[in-house]
């Protein structure tokens, strides 16, 4: 289990987290989200210990990270911005590898390279980005690690490929019992893959749930009423717990908070026209929860 407990830092003036908590259970995925500047890449990089915070902790299985070189041996990093030694190849970082990390598994890294058809003795500097990244998804994932932190990790990646690489994370996951936090704006894979979500928004812990509860408690809901019942819809809307509302024509798009069973109760007695209650996907989950449309949703979608 990793453990995130009241972490705070600020750079000069500027507060990047200010009081985070997250709890990534032990052989699960989890999906750290939020908008651009929400401090997602800040917590990796305090995950990883590569960054000391001005406040709280993180632990692993009750062991801090920073300056903990037993608990560094199990973590692997697969940060968004790729860095490699000039002229290194593959097989030059497989010796770096090899006599830094306690658990290293050439054989592992081999087949990997095999699978994403890279070139073991070619320079990974004339590599394309996509190609940078399946060599460190080699590399990382021979490390054999306990926990992996993935920051963006199929930006690059085209769609075979990203199949690849979430099949390898899902089967260590399940088979090796291996920790798992990915940030990533592509929610789509995320819905498919985690287990647990958690959003962030400034630098605070939003929300943190299953991934199977995630919607709990947020519909969509397509409503209209006759001209005559008008006034009433208005008033039966106006009991609910509405968040955002679209209207086309005599047709409204209501996301709601309220119980789906509230919702047809309070609507259906009057009655509609058209009544529809659907459900949301979890980009719209996320729009939602972060507060609508005071946001650049191209930032999060």
């Amino acid at each position: 289990m990793i453990e995130i407990r009241d972490l705070y830092k600020k750079f000069g003036k500027t507060e990047a987290l200010a009081g985070i908590n997250l709890t990534i259970q032990k052989a699960s995925i989890y999906g750290l989200v939020g908008t651009n500047g929400a401090g997602k890449t800040t917590i990796i990089k305090h995950m990883a210990g590569v960054l000391k915070s001005d406040a709280g902790e993180i632990l692993y299985d009750g062991e801090p990270v920073f300056e903990n070189v037993d608990v560094k041996q199990k973590i692997g990093l697969i940060p968004d911005e790729l860095y490699f030694p000039n002229n290194y190849s593959i097989k030059d970082m497989v010796r770096q590898y090899a006599a830094t990390y306690e658990n290293w598994n050439e054989e592992r890294c081999r087949k990997l390279t095999e699978l994403f058809k890279l070139d073991p003795n070619a320079s990974l500097r004339s590599f394309s980005k996509g190609m940078k990244k399946q060599a460190m998804f080699a590399l990382t994932l021979a490390k054999m690690p306990q926990y992996l932190l993935l920051d963006e990790p199929i930006d690059g990646l085209d769609p075979i490929v990203r199949k690849l690489v979430w099949k390898q994370i899902v089967d260590d996951t399940s088979e090796r019992g291996t920790t798992v936090l990915v940030s990533s704006h592509n929610l789509r894979d995320m819905e498919t893959i985690c287990d647990y979500i958690g959003i962030i928004d400034n630098g605070k812990t939003v929300i943190e749930r299953e991934i199977e509860t995630v919607r709990d408690g947020l519909s969509k809901v397509q409503v209209a009423f006759s001209n005559e019942n008008r006034t009433k819809g208005e008033e039966a809307i106006a009991k609910l717990d509405v968040l955002h509302r679209d209207s086309h024509g005599s047709i409204s798009l209501l996301i709601v908070r309220e119980d789906i069973d509230v919702i047809r109760k309070t609507l259906e007695g009057i009655p509609p026209l058209l009544l529809d209650i659907l459900p949301l996907s979890l980009e719209e989950v996320f729009i939602y929860e972060l507060g609508g449309q005071k946001y650049d949703f191209k930032d999060i979608l």
